[in-house]
């Protein structure tokens, strides 16, 4: 709502040197923000289900058997007209094609048989099985269904595809730019036989940007169209659960949350039904999940566990990885900083690229800042590129006010196009200068020019709902059409009629009435409710639908909107006459239109880096090495940084292949988790080229990232704290790789003490087979002892201090939050923290007793070898000599004093192992 002042609603002829000779609206800004696109709307949800492909007992040949069948015509297409249109196109070669199976009940079409035909101009022509055809068929088995969202939510693309000759469900789900670069290749990967998308990705005159490039990529690939409702995610899901073999179940974990990708499942395998007329049997696929490529995957579970996008405690606040880094200006720069977050590069030159430009934004301040302000002014992109490609089915009022505003923000962003030239011609690094070269495009100059020979130079973006509809009515440059100008003269009178009854009003009731607008009342009055001048406290009966809000009273009277009626009436007729000259121009610059794709992708990937740079001028992070180690010196946990008052402790981190596997204990609430995170965290901040909090930080590049944290159980999958445990280690071990980085945070900790460690005992060796970083935190002090096996382990402890209390002999531990080399001494720390809760002493005394009977009967503790000790020595020396030849960059002296170093300590190593004593001197 805006509150305008009941002289500067008046209008007055132009200046001078504005190119509109018309009275236009003065002083009429307000406060209005970008109009916000639509979200990624669900397909139908329509609970119609197709009845299922009958069984014919009889001879039936090639993929076209299911089309033979009465019954599958009425259940499958149901308009038997069109029905007849595709089926007479089918060349029928076996004489069971006579048979007619009588259905009683007929549905809705659930599946359209027409190929997207696009590319030829025959968008619903019926197909043949020639011998061409089937020979393809021999060549090729695979079905991917695509679908992508709509709205805010284009670009996030999902994807399933099916081998015919292979029960292998393969699903995807990622977010794209507006080139679908990852989708094109991952489709080339799959070389599909036919590809099958939604009916509305197609519709005549109006197909997706997606659409239109697959079928360009792939023109000897079979298009198929089906309705939409068939990309259903709850069917989906019903699918995987209903047809996945058990030792693949743990991908539901990872594609519950993963909306488009279960779309995509649930039309290919129903369409899979429908061509093969058969079913497969339950529990028969093998269903995974693939990341897009040059990606990091990271599971859904993971994700939430790390809180990269939604805090676990109040998804409304910023307390994330997201939440941290988001200092973006832009929608499409907040988009892509968050799929860069839920999907991290693993290409070490492209991270690199990133990070020399986000070191170089650091380095040039004032230059930072020009860029920063450019971006600032950007509206949303992508989704202003959506809406222009679209054309309306019918010429509504309300499409018409859409595309002359959609207008007006292209011309508002192609006129920042010079302007951010101007930020980007100084930078060297070549990622901006990438940039800065698309931005050289002619098409930008050519769309502007097109744009400037009928909109008025002075028409521009603005806040403020009544401003806007000014421009609006304006934009269209006067003497191009004689009636736009007489009904936008009507329009300025009636405005003007509105301004002088209401200062009429306020004179005759001696009232200081002010003009206000909203865009849904339009022109209405408003007033100080604590005016002395009311009588009686009570408005004039003139007056009507009278609120007040606050301190203020809103009103109308029967004039004012018979005066509205008017207005609107008049706009509606401006409002036509400019659209049919806004879509002759939009129909001139169309072919010019695509270079905007190139600057969408632009200006989100300056927002995202610029958003980086601002991140580290609020901390001090460091810029990050890629080697084969990781090691982080004095890091810190970017999120506790953010909410806590005084700066967290900070601690090293140094895992290398031949130490691969830390061992993290320590008592209750000393940090491991918050650790755990944090190296997680500091992770993925590298890998999407973001500075990281650490003096010094170097990572190995991980492909997958796994987390097991929580002790909750899942009472929509009824699985218990410890159920959901083993799917999710389960679901590590099936996928993790030798380039993983691996977060245990507790396991078995749902069963008895004695289960529990000897289920951690086998994950450790299971995972220590293989080269990915882990790090395992457990309360299982037993686990401590397998570095006597195993040279590649080591162990980590959070330290404590004892400290007396003051106003008794009670001991208490002080969290000292540091990482120390060993393990916890700790011992029955959890009794320790219980005595600070209000149990009663008298339990607390019973459960110590029981706790040293317990003890006395264990067994001893492994002790070490002095053989396993000085292999262990030889080990750690070998991998440190192979680490130093790796990533050396010493010079000859430097390097011969490190040598001498390691030299020294292999040697004490070797002695102190043969100081161990023997089990027969024990």
């Amino acid at each position: 709502m805006e509150e305008v002042s009941a002289a500067s609603t008046s209008f007055s002829a132009p200046s001078s040197s504005s190119p509109c000779a018309e009275r236009r609206p003065r002083g009429l800004l307000g406060s209005e923000q970008a109009p916000a696109g639509r979200g990624g709307d669900p397909p139908s949800s329509s609970d119609e289900q197709p009845l299922r492909p009958q069984r014919d007992r009889g001879s039936r040949s090639g993929f076209m058997a299911p089309f033979l069948s009465r019954g599958l015509e009425e259940s499958y297409f149901g308009d038997k007209s069109s029905y007849a249109e595709n089926i007479s196109t089918v060349n029928l070669t076996s004489s069971s094609s006579t048979r007619a199976l009588h259905i009683s009940r007929v549905r809705k079409t659930p599946l359209s048989s027409s190929r997207a035909g696009c590319r030829n101009g025959t968008p619903f022509m019926g197909y043949s099985v020639t011998s061409s055809s089937v020979s393809a068929h021999n060549a090729a088995s695979v079905i991917v269904a695509v679908i992508e969202g709509r709205g805010l939510a284009r670009g996030e693309v999902g994807m399933a595809s099916i081998d015919l000759k292979n029960p292998e469900v393969v699903l995807s789900q990622f977010a794209d730019n507006t080139t679908y670069a990852k989708v094109i290749t991952k489709l080339r990967i799959l070389a599909p036989l036919e590809i099958i998308m939604s009916n509305t990705a197609c519709d005549t005159g109006n197909a997706t940007k997606l659409f239109s490039l697959i079928t360009e990529n792939f023109k000897n690939v079979t298009f198929t169209t089906v309705q939409r409702k068939y990309f259903h995610e709850t069917k989906g899901l019903e699918y995987i659960e209903q047809l996945c073999i058990p030792e693949f179940s743990t991908v539901l974990m990872e594609v519950q949350s993963k909306y488009y990708c279960l779309a995509a499942v649930a039309a290919v395998l129903k369409y899979v039904e429908f061509i093969q007329n058969s079913v497969y049997a339950p529990k028969s696929l093998k269903i995974s999940f693939h990341g897009s490529e040059q990606t990091a995957m990271i599971d859904s579970t993971s994700a939430i566990n790390l809180e990269l996008i939604t805090n676990n405690r109040n998804p409304r606040n910023g307390h994330t990885l997201f939440g941290v880094l988001n200092y973006t200006k832009t929608p499409g720069g907040s988009r892509r900083l968050r799929s860069n977050i839920l999907e991290p590069l693993i290409d070490a030159d492209t991270i690199n690229t990133r990070l020399d430009s986000v070191q170089e934004l650091l380095q040039e301040e004032e230059l930072f800042l020009g860029l920063q302000s450019v971006i600032s002014r950007f509206l949303d992109t992508d989704q202003l590129l959506s809406v222009l490609v679209q054309i309306p089915k019918q010429d509504t009022v309300n499409a018409s006010e859409s595309k002359i505003t959609n207008l007006i923000y292209l011309k508002h962003t192609l006129e920042l196009v010079e302007p951010l030239k101007d930020a980007l011609k100084s930078y060297k690094t070549p990622l901006l200068k990438a940039y800065y070269s698309s931005l050289e495009d002619n098409r930008f100059g050519v769309i502007l020019e097109k744009i400037k020979t009928v909109i008025n130079d002075d028409t521009r973006y603005t806040k403020g709902c009544l401003n806007m509809r000014t421009q609006k009515c304006y934009a269209v440059k006067p003497n191009i059409n004689e009636f736009l100008d007489i009904a936008r003269r009507t329009y300025t009178e009636i405005v003007d009629d509105i301004a002088g009854m209401i200062a009429q009003l306020a004179e005759k009731y001696n009232l200081p009435l002010k003009t206000s607008f909203s865009s849904a009342r339009g022109f209405f009055i408003q007033m100080s409710a604590d005016c002395a001048a009311i009588h009686n406290g009570q408005l004039p009966s003139e007056f009507t639908k009278i609120t007040k809000m606050k301190n203020v009273y809103s009103f109308t009277s029967q004039d004012l909107m018979k005066m509205n009626e008017r207005c609107q009436e008049s706009l509606r007729e401006i409002y036509h006459m400019t659209y049919l000259i806004v879509c002759k121009l939009l129909s001139e610059i169309y072919e010019h239109i695509h270079c905007l794709y190139k600057l969408s992708d632009a200006v989100s990937m300056l927002d995202m880096l610029q958003s980086f740079a601002h991140a580290c001028t609020l901390s001090d992070y460091v810029r990050p090495e890629f080697t084969d180690t990781l090691a982080i010196k004095e890091g810190w946990h970017p999120v506790l940084e953010k909410i806590s008052f005084e700066k967290p402790v900070a601690n090293n981190t140094y895992i290398t292949e031949g130490s691969n596997f830390i061992i993290i204990t320590g008592p209750n609430m000393s940090g491991k988790s918050t650790y755990l995170k944090q190296i997680a965290l500091s992770q993925i901040m590298a890998q999407i080229g973001s500075f990281v909090p650490a003096e010094y930080s170097s990572f190995r590049i991980a492909e997958q990232i796994f987390t097991r944290i929580g002790m909750d159980d899942d009472i929509e999958t009824n699985s218990s704290t410890f159920m959901k445990e083993m799917k999710e280690i389960a679901y590590i071990i099936q996928n993790a790789n030798d380039r993983s980085l691996i977060i245990i945070d507790e396991l078995g900790r749902g069963t008895s003490a004695e289960e529990g460690i000897g289920i951690c005992y086998a994950v450790c060796e299971y995972l220590l087979n293989l080269k990915a970083f882990t790090l395992f935190a457990t309360h299982f002090l037993e686990l401590c002892q397998i570095d006597a096996l195993y040279p590649n382990v080591e162990n980590n402890y959070f330290e404590v201090q004892h400290v007396r209390s003051s106003y008794g002999s009670r001991e208490k531990i002080a969290y000292t939050y540091v990482l120390s080399k060993g393990h916890t001494e700790e011992k029955n720390y959890g009794l320790k923290a219980a005595e600070v809760s209000s149990l009663p002493p008298s339990i607390i005394q019973d459960a110590k007793e029981i706790i040293t009977l317990i003890s006395r009967q264990m067994l001893k503790q492994q002790r070490s070898t002095p053989e396993t000790l000085k292999k262990k020595a030889i080990y750690h020396l070998a991998n440190m000599l192979v680490q130093t030849a790796r990533n050396s960059r010493l010079d000859p002296d430097s390097l011969r004093i490190y040598l001498k170093g390691l030299k020294k300590k292999y040697e004490t190593d070797c002695l102190a192992a043969e100081q161990v004593p023997t089990e027969d001197q024990q």
